[in-house]
């Protein structure tokens, strides 16, 4: 910095810094808000495969001699 001036984003209370709380829950919550998107999405998939799986188990019990 130039003669020594500090800006909000190098003192170590603003949101901005890497350090601060609030950037810490900020990094939190995104990282959150991502995991629980991921679970839906396996979710989704798992149950889909359920599927898949007693449809074929229903064809097979169906059409067996």
């Amino acid at each position: 910095m130039p003669d020594g001036q500090n800006t909000a984003a190098d003192s170590p209370e603003s949101p901005e810094s890497p350090d601060s709380p609030e950037a810490r829950e900020q990094r939190h919550l995104a990282q959150e808000t991502k995991n629980e998107r991921y679970a839906w999405w396996f979710l989704a998939y798992f149950l889909f495969g359920i599927h898949i799986v007693a449809f074929v188990m229903i064809y097979a019990v169906t059409h067996a001699k």
